[in-house]
C-alpha cells in the first residue's frame, strides 16, 4: 500500500502542491475581520416577542440534572441486581444443584 502511494499521481501533486507553498507567502485560510452591517446587527439582536419560545436556563438545567439522577439510579441498579444474581448462582453451585 505504502509503495502505491509514493509512485502514484495524486500523492506526487499533493507533495508538489505542498512544496510550492512552503518557502513563497502564502496566503491565509482565514478571511480578515469585517464588522457586521446594520442589517446583520438587527437580525442578531434580541427579540422580545420571541422570548416566551426560548427555553430557560434553570429548568433546562433541572431537567438535565433529573436524567444524570435517573441514569445513575438506574445504572446502580443493575448492579445490584447483576451482585445478587451471582450470589444465588454461587449457593446453588454449593449446594450442587447447578
Amino acid at each position: 500500500m505504502a509503495f502505491f502511494l509514493q509512485k502514484s499521481s495524486i500523492a506526487n501533486h499533493f507533495r508538489s502542491s505542498h512544496r510550492k507553498t512552503e518557502g513563497s507567502l502564502a496566503v491565509p485560510n482565514r478571511a480578515f475581520h469585517v464588522e457586521l452591517g446594520d442589517r446583520e446587527k438587527a437580525l442578531l439582536a434580541k427579540d422580545p416577542s420571541l422570548k416566551r419560545f426560548k427555553s430557560y436556563k434553570k429548568s433546562v438545567w433541572r431537567l438535565k440534572r433529573i436524567g444524570d439522577v435517573l441514569t445513575i439510579v438506574v445504572v446502580a441498579g443493575k448492579a445490584s441486581v447483576c451482585y445478587k444474581w451471582n450470589e444465588v448462582v454461587d449457593e446453588f453451585y454449593e449446594v450442587g444443584k447447578l
